[in-house]
């Protein structure tokens, strides 16, 4: 899986997006398919309080945001390819320790190692995206990237319990090996470098903390960054609490996959509505718009449940409209924070990939643990954190909120 020094013909869009999906789809893909096990593992591992078992998912979380800080520099001295596939080769190591761990402690290392090395792979797979297109257009690539994507989060759960229905949960790990095989060989034979020599930067300390600095030295970056961490927080916090929500409180059983995939579908139908409509109405206006949404909704579930009207149907069609409205938020978001960074697009993916999964896992562990018999934590951690993001959108635009972008010539290319 090393990278080979012989160019190699540049993949069309569509193949960038469904290669960029599928780089995105390591880290859903290794959330979300355990979390139909996370009891049987904790049963197996002898896991004395219950709740521990959360940890199964913040040690990946974890792992993958603080690693991202160190690959960015690296992706842009050694370039985005030979950063991937190394990624790569690591992460099926990773799956193989998860696979014959012993103990909890050494099944958390390992999907901590598997955190570490998902993250290298984002890095390099957006920077190489910001080295081929900016703006506007990097919106809709990231954002069509993000449809095809989706599926991990739909399917993942369902493949879980399908395992553990016919195997033992270590199995989940093997077809994680195995799907990391598969990605690996598919970018060996047709990813290309997209980084040239004489764009490649120094591994001086000194050039590193320019990077970092120049990052959040720009308030579009870093604003556009932190609204990504604070409801990707929430979000975090849903995902941690889902199992215990769906099952423990509302008696799901063996039909929570199905329940955890229908927030998936709107998430998706969004990102590939936000790819078609991004340029018409532009990134800021949909993006605000998102946030708003969010607030709304929450709020409105909060007065339901105020008023005791909380039900299955009611946090499911609450949880399904907040995502929706999330998918026009995650990727323009990410396009923003990204737009003036094309110069040091490793070390920029690396700080904006820390603070969105890192910072949005210590706040999605904050709000989860406030789970007590009741699913408010989720929706009260939506609200707040909506909020939040808005105040930090007020102070990010100077006060303008919902700009019409229109008129103003988008970039199609770095």
């Amino acid at each position: 899986m090393s990278s080979s020094s012989a160019p190699k013909p540049s993949p069309g869009l569509a193949e960038i997006v469904v290669i960029t999906a599928a780089v995105m789809a390591l880290g859903a893909l290794s959330i979300d398919i355990m979390l139909p096990a996370l009891s049987v593992i904790g049963a197996d591992l002898s896991v004395a309080n219950p709740n521990d078992v959360q940890f199964v998912v913040y040690a990946f979380t974890i792992g993958y945001g603080v690693a991202q800080l160190f690959f960015g520099p690296l992706s842009d001295r050694f370039g985005r390819r030979t950063i991937l596939l190394g990624a790569l080769a690591g992460y099926m190591f990773a799956a193989v320790m998860s696979v014959f761990a012993s103990s909890f402690s050494l099944l958390l290392a390992a999907r901590m190692l598997q955190g570490v090395c998902t993250a290298a792979s984002r890095v390099a797979i957006m920077a190489s995206v910001r080295d081929r297109y900016s703006g506007t257009r990097m919106a809709e690539v990231t954002s069509a990237a993000t449809t095809v994507f989706m599926a991990a989060p739909i399917l993942a759960p369902a493949i879980g319990q399908l395992i553990l229905s016919v195997s033992e949960w270590r199995m989940i790990f093997a077809f994680l090996l195995f799907y990391g095989v598969m990605l690996g060989g598919w970018l060996g034979a047709r990813l290309n470098e997209t980084l040239g020599p004489d764009a490649r930067r120094s591994l001086r300390l000194s050039s590193i903390v320019a990077s970092f600095g120049f990052f959040v030295s720009n308030r579009l970056a870093l604003g556009y960054t932190l609204i990504s961490m604070v409801l990707w927080g929430a979000f975090f916090a849903y995902l941690g609490t889902a199992q215990p929500i769906y099952v423990g409180i509302f008696n799901l059983g063996a039909l929570f996959p199905l329940a955890f995939a229908l927030g998936a579908i709107p998430y998706g139908a969004a990102a590939l509505a936000n790819s078609l409509i991004v340029r018409r109405y532009g990134v800021r206006r949909i993006l605000h718009s998102g946030v708003v949404a969010i607030i709304a909704i929450n709020a409105a579930h909060l007065l339901i449940i105020a008023g005791g009207g909380e039900s299955l149907a009611v946090f499911i069609t609450a949880i399904c409209a907040t995502l929706f409205a999330l998918g026009f938020v995650g990727p323009n978001a990410t396009a923003l924070a990204m737009e003036p960074m094309g110069t040091i697009a490793g070390a920029a993916a690396a700080v904006n990939g820390f603070a969105a999964t890192t910072g949005a896992a210590i706040i999605g562990a904050l709000i989860g643990a406030q789970l007590n018999g009741a699913p408010t934590p989720v929706p009260a951690g939506f609200f707040v954190m909506g909020v939040i993001a808005l105040a930090i959108v007020w102070r990010t635009e100077n006060g303008r909120l919902f700009p019409d972008e229109r008129n103003k010539s988008a970039e199609t290319s770095a």
